[in-house]
Order: structure tokens, then C-alpha cells, then sequence
């Protein structure tokens, strides 16, 4: 069965969930963690729609194939159709704010990554974009002053700031339309901050968002 994004009040988005637009190195102390280039314009890419899981239920990762990061992004949910959007248009498209935990097997990524292949194997498995419910959005509001964090087994390891984003959420929104059309039940998740790492087997996770919104999900062992 498909994936329906559902708000914190329990009800279900009108649409399934569509695609989901990721956003690469949108914080400055993630992409030097990893030895990257800080970009000059936003880096895209893709997951499927059968990437998505419950945040909120137990995540079942294919350690099998490597070492499994986590990278924990702030995600918006489309509320209606993007094309060519100005930035003003395309943030009032937004009806949700939620998080999403971008699974990465991370050895798969780096083999690919040297020899210049696409990496999608590496970020597009099933089960690789766990998604919290989403907080309703009746205004826009101060992206900048969103915060977000993430514990394990109750150690802080990630904590944004909308401010910190490199390219902020009306500017990723209004590039995103400008190549790839949003439609309602797209998510677009904006990037992760500094403190990725491998996913422990058998943790706790605890996730925060400003708002009130906050998940506490196990990894499976």
C-alpha cells in the first residue's frame, strides 16, 4: 500500500505521498564532515515514494549491505502544484513541517561515488526515508527560526537551525519547481546538519522539531 503522509492531529493527507526532492549538502559543517565541496547551487536528488516509512515505528535497516547512516532533515510537505514557482509562491505552498531521517548505506554510496556512478542504490532502498507526521502549516512560518535535533540512547547528535541552511526553504522551494514539478503529497526534505554517523543496531531514537513535534522510534537489532 502506498504511503499516505497523515498531519499530527491524526488526519490523513488527501493525496499519497508522490516524491520525495532531496536536498544534498545544505549546511556547511555537513558537507566538510564529509570532505565535500560546499555547492554553489543546490544539490538534487531522489527517492521514491517506496522509500517511505512511519518514522514512528521501528526501523528496520539493511545492515546487510554496510554501514547505514543517519542524516536527520527538516521536510515539507506539498500542498499544491509548483511549476516555475517565485519564492513567495512556492511557500505558501507548504501545508506541513515534519522531519525525515535520510538512510544512507554509506559504503554502497562511497564505491559508487569513485567511480562516478550514480548513487541512487545507496538512498532509494525501501525503508530508506523513515517520515515523522507533519505539524499543519495555517501561515508561513519564520523558517529561520525552526530548530531540530536528534538523541541517541539519549546523547545529542544532531541539532539544525533553519538560519544555518545554506540555500533557505522559499529559495530551495522555487529552484526545486524550476526542473522538477511539485505536485500535492510531494515531500521535499532540505538537508542535514553536522553530526552524521553510522546507525547503531538496537537504539533508542529521539527526534525533536519546533512546534511541539517530537518521535521516539527504536532501531531494529
Amino acid at each position: 500500500m502506498r504511503f499516505v503522509p497523515r498531519f499530527t492531529d491524526g488526519q490523513d493527507f488527501a493525496q499519497a505521498l508522490g516524491k520525495i526532492v532531496c536536498v544534498g549538502r545544505n549546511y556547511v559543517d555537513h558537507a566538510k564532515e564529509l570532505d565535500n565541496p560546499v555547492p554553489s547551487e543546490p544539490l538534487l536528488f531522489m527517492k521514491p515514494a517506496t522509500s517511505a516509512v512511519a518514522l514512528d515505528e521501528p526501523i528496520d535497516a539493511p545492515f546487510s549491505r554496510g554501514e547505514v547512516h543517519f542524516e536527520t532533515e527538516l521536510a515539507l510537505l506539498i500542498g499544491e502544484t509548483l511549476s516555475e514557482a517565485t519564492a513567495a509562491e512556492a511557500e505558501r505552498g507548504v501545508v506541513g513541517i515534519g522531519l525525515a531521517l535520510d538512510l544512507t548505506l554509506r559504503d554502497v554510496q562511497s564505491r559508487l561515488k569513485e567511480k562516478s556512478h550514480p548513487w541512487e542504490v545507496a538512498k532509494a532502498f525501501d525503508g530508506a526515508c523513515p517520515l515523522s507526521n507533519f505539524l499543519r502549516l495555517e501561515r508561513v512560518p519564520n523558517w529561520s527560526a525552526l530548530t531540530f535535533s536528534l538523541d541517541i540512547d539519549g546523547e545529542r547528535r544532531q541539532y539544525g537551525e533553519g538560519a544555518d541552511m545554506i540555500f533557505p526553504v522559499a529559495t530551495l522551494l522555487a529552484e526545486i519547481s524550476r526542473h522538477f514539478t511539485l505536485e500535492p503529497g510531494d515531500v521535499v526534505i532540505t538537508g542535514t546538519p553536522a553530526g552524521v554517523g553510522e546507525l547503531p543496531r538496537g537504539s533508542e531514537l529521539h527526534f525533536t522539531l519546533t512546534g511541539g513535534l517530537e518521535v521516539v522510534t527504536r532501531v531494529v537489532d
